[in-house]
């Protein structure tokens, strides 16, 4: 692991008021360069990188992360949750409803219409998660 990406997980960790371990410093860097992995994936590519992590450590990191704001958690219909590091830009999801395969897409540009629904119902709405469903290029071509 590249000593100044290392670095800069830390001091994510220590922005958000979480304490740095290595298990957090290996999740965020996993999540860093791949994205929208289940837990379980995860979790082994954290051991991969620190050895024995329970998955119960992992998983509790992630909620941390998750609440902190550090990690997004989306969750498809009929898939296990999965995590990413791409936070705060209101981004939205294609999933391919044969693979599984899961990809980013950026919201509307200019006016966002998703973030204007009929009716609010009084809430203050700040963000909205679209997820578009189809079939992805490889499913397309089996």
């Amino acid at each position: 692991m590249d000593v100044t990406a290392k670095a800069d997980s830390a001091a994510q960790l220590r922005g958000a008021g979480l304490r740095v371990t290595s298990a957090r410093v290996a999740i965020l860097e996993t999540l860093r360069f791949a994205r929208h992995l289940t837990a379980e994936e995860v979790a082994g590519k954290v051991r991969e990188r620190v050895g024995h992590v329970s998955s119960q450590a992992v998983y509790e990191a992630l909620n941390a992360l998750t609440d902190t704001g550090l990690l997004r958690r989306i969750e498809p219909a009929g898939s296990p949750a999965r995590y990413e590091s791409r936070v705060g830009d209101n981004h939205h999801h294609l999933v391919c409803r044969s693979c599984g395969a899961v990809a980013d897409v950026d919201c509307a540009v200019g006016h966002a219409p998703c973030l204007e629904p009929a009716n609010a119902a009084g809430f203050a709405v700040d963000e909205a998660d679209v997820i578009y469903w189809g079939l992805c290029p490889a499913c397309q071509a089996a």
